[in-house]
């Protein structure tokens, strides 16, 4: 599927399946932290977004280290895909059913982003995808199948329309502190100031 075709089902998904499937934004949704954390950091990326990649590669160990596996906070990622390559990224991710597995998944999706996202096509993503998968206990068979799966394809568009109607989101990483839209840098001292002052 090329990137036209992306959006055009993109915008079939928003017109015929919008309002019967408007389901919860926490479906899959990767978590890490206690859940009642005083703290909670929603970030919605795309998965191909360098300035995602460096966001999380920059912010999100510092944070864990000092907020999340304190207990203070808890970290979402909201899958914002902008392009095919990206929507299969996330497919494969969703393709884990723990969470911890998704997480180092997503750690490794962002450190390597030059190089599985680079392909010269979409099958040579898919194969870099599911190389990356393979390392992380995922079989050929178990990726395919989410590769190809409709259901879940169209999980994940719903889940982008609705975070984009509810939060506005005009570029990825969106990321929100209790509600509150970080427009902040993106370096680890200036989103600390931005936490401390909900401690």
């Amino acid at each position: 599927m090329k990137m036209k075709n992306f959006f055009v089902l993109l915008s079939f998904v928003f017109l015929t399946f919008l309002p019967s499937t408007f389901a919860s934004e926490n479906e899959n949704i990767i978590s890490v932290g206690k859940k009642d954390a005083k703290i909670t950091i929603k970030v919605f990326s795309s998965l191909t977004c360098p300035h995602c990649a460096n966001f999380h590669k920059e912010i999100f160990k510092k944070l864990k280290k000092d907020y999340i596996d304190t207990k203070i906070a808890r970290f979402e990622h909201h899958g914002f895909p902008l392009d095919l390559a990206a929507l299969n990224a996330e497919k494969v991710l969703n393709c884990f059913k723990n969470n911890k597995k998704k997480l180092n998944f997503l750690n490794e999706i962002y450190e390597k982003q030059d190089v599985w996202a680079s392909g010269a096509d979409i099958n040579s993503i898919n194969s870099n995808l599911i190389k990356i998968g393979k390392n992380h206990d995922l079989n050929n068979d178990t990726i395919l199948n989410c590769l190809n799966d409709e259901n879940l394809e169209e999980k994940i568009l719903n889940e982008r329309i609705m975070a984009n109607k509810k939060y506005s989101i005009q570029s990825t990483p969106t990321v929100y502190v209790n509600g509150k839209k970080y427009e902040g840098k993106h370096n680890y001292r200036d989103f600390k100031k931005v936490i401390e002052k909900f401690l």
